[in-house]
């Protein structure tokens, strides 16, 4: 079992966020990773350069994986762009870069004036970028107009010869797994045990359909740990957010009407459901156990500790990540 740390830039100004992927390094996680937002879920938010901030948080480590929570090809990232930037990542520190690949959200999108497709558009916007991602890594010059993207001769100068970035598609529902499994390294979907049994099946029943070996299944989890669990949970009140189902998929883009939406639907109670949200260690290590039952064989975990994100880094550290590697 492998365990991502995952910086939240909606939460924290990336210069903040720096010395959190420092210390889940040392802490001992696996890997670390970020959200790719333009906007936060809430204002006031932040909203630093996922890209941007990767260079340095690789620069800043030394061994662990890292990438993006995930990365949407679209109005905003057109995939040679994407098949460019973690070539180059691969270059200048190899055997390190993931690149996390979903459909997108409004918020993200129609701030750039572009119109908002159905769910079974974007996702088949995805296909068509993971299929030209992979041309582009092999080599290939790409000219012609798709559905989605155009190209014109383009070509990726500096590449890897040997590994490429593992890729892990993001899926909230059947018709995206089956895109992960034939185009994928692994699944990258929310812990949610009603939804990630369909998923995962979906995602091996494509990939066998391929004739490919399925890879990872990432399940992404968030926590939230203060002194107390009263501060835990005011640490992470923001989250709400994000949690209606219907902001990834309709369009909906003002990060405060989402917020205040979140606020009336979403109680305390489900928010502590939703989130890993406590002060005792043991209650994270619990939490997480049940992820893993899920069938992960990766569990990304989104640090959403407002109260103190290092003091909750270094929990993981001395007490979480020993019990749930059997050493504590």
């Amino acid at each position: 079992m492998r365990y991502l740390h995952l910086c939240a830039h909606e939460q924290f100004p990336p210069e903040q966020l720096l010395p959190q992927a420092v210390a889940a390094e040392e802490a001992g996680f696996d890997g670390i990773g970020c959200s790719d937002h333009l906007q936060p879920w809430w204002e006031p938010g932040e909203a630093g350069h996922a890209w941007v901030w990767l260079g340095a948080a690789a620069q800043a480590t030394e061994r662990v994986s890292f990438g993006t929570a995930v990365t949407p090809p679209g109005p905003r990232y057109h995939p040679v762009l994407i098949a460019q930037a973690w070539a180059t990542m691969e270059l200048m520190y190899p055997g390190r870069p993931y690149l996390g690949v979903g459909s997108g959200e409004a918020l993200n999108e129609v701030p750039l004036g572009a119109d908002w497709p159905s769910p079974s558009e974007k996702v088949e916007r995805m296909e068509e970028a993971l299929e030209m991602i992979r041309a582009l890594w092999d080599g290939q010059r790409l000219s012609g107009a798709g559905k989605h993207f155009a190209t014109d001769r383009a070509y990726i100068h500096s590449r890897p010869e040997n590994r490429r970035p593992p890729i892990y598609v993001s899926a909230f529902g059947p018709k995206a797994a089956k895109v992960a499994g034939r185009h994928g390294d692994g699944l990258w979907t929310l812990a949610d045990p009603e939804s990630v049994p369909e998923l995962i099946d979906a995602y091996k029943g494509a990939a066998e359909d391929a004739g490919r070996e399925p890879g990872e299944i990432v399940l992404q989890a968030a926590f939230s740990w203060a002194p107390d669990d009263d501060a835990a949970l005011e640490g992470c009140r923001v989250w709400k957010g994000s949690q209606p189902k219907e902001f990834y998929r309709d369009e909906w883009h003002d990060p405060q009407a989402m917020y205040e939406e979140g606020e009336k639907q979403v109680s305390d109670e489900e928010l502590k459901e939703d989130l890993i949200i406590a002060a005792d260690p043991e209650v994270h290590a619990e939490r997480i156990r049940e992820v893993e039952e899920m069938g992960a064989t990766v569990v990304a975990l989104m640090n959403n500790s407002g109260a103190d994100p290092l003091g909750a880094i270094d929990v993981y550290k001395g007490e979480v990540l020993p019990r749930l590697r059997g050493s504590a």
